[in-house]
């Protein structure tokens, strides 16, 4: 097995081609010819996914966030991104991520949200001229107010805690969903006829919603995490008995922690 036999399946559902511009979807560190092993899919690209991969006897991890976004003037143990690279090339461990590639396709970050969700009709809320694109619309399987809407979206993604305009008091139908940063999508979902926008990164000034329409932040992580799933069930759909496996840490790699203050 080589790594293009690996990127070729990951491609086939996810093209690099549809990424965003300024995206660095693709193989970030290695040769497309190198032999790989075993393969471990992960959120994040870290100093300990690659030593889980060393560990699981994989030279090749897949993540979702690509490991460089942009150019590295230095590259040292102390800082993440840097002792990352350092440990992928110490190890032999070859590093390709699938980001807005895996976010613009139908079945991909926003389409699994609109599953998780059980909207129906799901279309794209952003579509290209080449049917891929940001974001989906769906309507709710029954009409909701906005708190129990709220209950209904943080049961559905098992959430701590969700961040929210004001809830809602008439019946919510039309959701409009987009994994990760959507908080530059709002008024495209709102004028799509949306009367609800899941997304996360959101910021203070977005949540001053027009009237009947609300925007619930749940989380940069929550929101696209089952993507690991969708790319590991692409390799193995591929090639059913070659050695590919979702980390172990994934429900500890979210670098966001969540505190309850007591006082």
């Amino acid at each position: 097995m080589k790594v293009k036999d690996i990127v070729g399946a990951i491609e086939e559902f996810a093209p690099r081609c549809v990424q965003e511009g300024w995206d660095n979807s693709g193989l970030i560190i290695g040769s497309p010819e190198d032999d790989v092993k075993g393969v471990l899919v992960g959120f994040d690209c870290t100093v300990e996914l690659i030593a889980e991969a060393i560990e699981r006897g994989c030279n090749m991890v897949v993540t979702h966030h690509p490991l460089i976004f942009h150019g590295l003037k230095h590259i040292g143990p102390g800082d993440p991104v840097g002792a990352a690279v350092m440990a992928a090339v110490k190890g032999g461990v070859a590093v390709y991520a699938a980001h807005t590639s895996a976010d613009k396709v139908p079945e991909g970050v926003s389409w699994a949200m609109a599953r998780k969700l059980g909207l129906e009709g799901i279309e794209i809320l952003e579509k290209d001229a080449d049917g891929n694109g940001l974001g989906c619309i769906g309507t709710f399987p029954r009409p909701m107010t906005g708190k129990e809407a709220l209950e209904y979206v943080g049961e559905a993604f098992g959430l701590k805690l969700i961040r929210s305009s004001k809830p809602l008091e008439g019946p919510i139908r039309r959701v409009a969903v987009l994994g990760g940063s959507g908080g530059g999508e709002i008024s495209l979902a709102e004028k799509a006829g949306a009367q609800l926008y899941v997304t996360a990164d959101v910021s203070y000034h977005n949540f001053f919603t027009s009237e009947g329409f609300m925007v619930m932040d749940i989380g940069h992580f929550e929101s696209e995490v089952d993507i690991v799933d969708i790319l590991l069930t692409q390799i193995r759909k591929k090639f059913p008995t070659f050695a590919s496996y979702s980390s172990g840490m994934l429900d500890r790699s979210n670098p966001v922690h969540y505190f309850v203050v007591t006082k």
